[in-house]
């Protein structure tokens, strides 16, 4: 059980016996009122964003969630298809809502953490940053780059972001999944 002041980002606590992520707390003191703690919490399953105002004498359960690691195999048609990593015969899908935008970095044979409530996948951990080989890039065009120049660079897993016009096709790039942003290039070793 947390109390009201212990509801903090990034905990996962059960309201109507559903889990949901803190994102943000505040507790404050109205005048002559007793504290309250404000939220804003994101459901875990479907990824709404709610606010809630919890009391002094609230209490919440926290969730138990479980993570196991799973192994990416492809993408067909709005699902991915994962196995355990020991066993590739054991596969199951995930809808794209349940892995998310960050699902169009995933390569092949990648592993990645799957949270589990319930007996079931609710949610897929992707790392926050990837490296992946540039497959497409447009060669540089001469113009206004005096604010610096972008161009379209199609990645190996077929995603495309926005690079610097350095960046050409076979370099190494990371990529941060949770943004879906150009971060640097990366020396090959």
């Amino acid at each position: 059980m947390l109390e009201y002041n212990e509801i903090l980002p990034k905990k996962v606590i059960l309201m109507d016996e559903e889990p949901y992520e803190v994102l943000d707390a505040h507790v404050f003191r109205k005048q002559q009122r007793k504290p309250v703690n404000q939220t804003k919490l994101r459901h875990l399953i479907t990824g709404k964003v709610t606010e809630q105002a919890f009391h002094q004498a609230e209490k919440v359960n926290e969730a138990d969630l479980s993570t196991k690691e799973v192994k990416f195999l492809f993408h067909n048609k709005g699902e991915f298809w994962f196995c355990t990593p020991t066993n590739p015969g054991d596969r199951f899908k995930l809808e794209d809502d349940v892995v998310g935008a960050a699902g169009a970095f995933l390569k092949p044979n990648s592993i990645i953490e799957a949270l589990v409530f319930d007996e079931r996948i609710i949610a897929a951990r992707i790392p926050i940053k990837v490296e992946l080989i540039v497959k497409e890039a447009p060669p540089a065009v001469r113009g206004n780059t005096a604010q610096g120049g972008t161009k379209q660079i199609v990645l190996e897993t077929g995603a495309t972001v926005n690079a610097p016009l350095f960046v050409g096709e076979g370099d190494l790039v990371r990529i941060n999944t949770e943004t879906g942003q150009y971060v640097e290039r990366v020396d090959k070793k």
